[in-house]
């Protein structure tokens, strides 16, 4: 059984709780917060404490706050024995020097409070200085999902640039459409469809063989309606962006 102390009351450490207790040889002895409100959650179900008061000697410390409070964070952690990981996507493994044993353990997942994930679908990034720190990472990795990988910190730090071009930039392109389509009444959920097709074909296709649209074939009087059409500076902006970057990429000049 491994014994863990989440530090954290956010998004990812509520989902990562409430997966830890599914699985018996998983223990959550304690959750750290800053605040005492935070923590009534997890209060119904194992210890709870604030970040000044005791923590509990544990295999395993998992740090799930913002990335800027990490490195403080873990100054609290270093004369505990356990190995003390970060769940961060951007943040380097160094950012815990001050731990005696440290690691990396990042879902590569967007997570919502109220919106339930599986983990067992869900990515999981792992780092650790030695061979038995990784090994640990791995077996509590592989305890909860089904997709591990050993990944380094440049490596990670990449990742992380492209998750945000694949989630973060891609739901600000839906933000962007619903206003369109507020702006002339017309149904956002028509294009959901849509959404979902090209979200799907990925799954089969490399995402360059599955561009389609005016940029992927150059139909430049198509690209000059839409940027006529369009108001505010910024999405004309946007649009023209990237038309010109699909153009590039597909060899046409605009």
């Amino acid at each position: 059984m491994i014994s863990i102390v989440l530090i954290g009351t956010g998004n990812i450490a509520t989902h990562l709780f409430d997966t830890f207790l599914q699985y018996d040889m998983l223990n959550v002895l304690q959750v750290v917060g800053r605040r005492s409100e935070s923590l009534n959650y997890f209060s119904q179900k194992t210890d709870t404490c604030l970040f000044n008061d005791t923590i509990k000697q544990a295999d395993v410390y998992i740090i799930a706050v913002s990335d800027d409070a990490i490195p403080e964070v873990s100054t609290k952690l270093k004369h505990v024995n356990g190995l003390v990981v970060h769940t961060s996507g951007s943040v380097p493994l160094k950012a815990l020097n001050a731990c005696k044993n440290t690691g990396v353990f990042y879902p590569l997942q967007s997570f919502s409070k109220g919106k339930q994930v599986d983990f067992r679908t869900i990515p999981v990034c792992i780092e650790a200085k030695n061979e038995g720190h990784l090994k640990s990472l791995s077996f509590l990795a592989e305890t909860i999902s089904d997709k591990v990988y050993d990944i380094s910190t440049e490596q990670r730090s990449h990742l992380h640039v492209a998750a945000v071009f694949v989630n973060n930039f891609t739901n600000y392109m839906y933000t962007i459409g619903n206003e369109i389509c507020d702006e002339h009444d017309v149904p956002f959920e028509i294009l959901r469809p849509l959404i979902k097709e090209t979200s799907d074909k990925i799954a089969t296709l490399e995402p360059k063989d599955a561009q389609t649209g005016p940029a992927r074939r150059n139909d430049v009087a198509t690209m000059q309606r839409h940027l006529d059409q369009l108001k505010g500076k910024n999405k004309k902006q946007i649009y023209k962006l990237l038309s010109e970057s699909i153009q590039e990429k597909y060899g046409k000049k605009l």
